[in-house]
């Protein structure tokens, strides 16, 4: 072997050691930021399970003030449909009450004034009887 050799192997076994410190240097480096990495994910998880509890407490929260909001819907929808119902119901009756006397107001009203045309119709035939002669007797000259 050479001098040169020597050299050279030397370089290599100087290279080789420097490349497995900067190795062992990065998995150093690469354990401490997994060991912090694991410190903030296990504050976050702290942190943010409260807010996971809180999240959990206005959903319920939240579908129980639907589910009253759809009960007193529900409420009013009855209430009005009932409402509506009586108001159709006091409608015919009023109806049913008035109507009936109307038309038997209205049959007597008819009834009258065929009575009446009647009494004119007669009174009309005994003046065309006698009135003629008076009214012929005016258009005479």
């Amino acid at each position: 072997m050479t001098v040169w050799s020597d050299v050279f192997l030397g370089v290599i076994a100087v290279a080789a050691v420097a490349i497995a410190a900067a190795q062992v240097g990065v998995m150093m480096a690469a354990g401490r930021v997994a060991r912090r990495v694991e410190r903030l994910t296990d504050q976050f998880e702290q942190d943010v399970r409260p807010l996971f509890g809180h999240v959990n407490s206005i959903g319920r929260d939240a579908s129980r003030a639907a589910s009253l909001a759809t009960a007193q819907v529900e409420r009013v929808d009855r209430l009005l449909s009932d409402l509506v119902e009586r108001v159709e119901q006091g409608m015919a009756s009023l109806q049913s009450t008035i109507d009936g006397p109307a038309r038997e107001g209205r049959a007597l009203l008819i009834a009258f004034r065929a009575a009446f045309e009647v009494l004119r119709e007669v009174r009309g035939s005994r003046r065309s009887r006698h009135g003629r002669g008076d009214d012929e007797d005016a258009l005479f000259i």
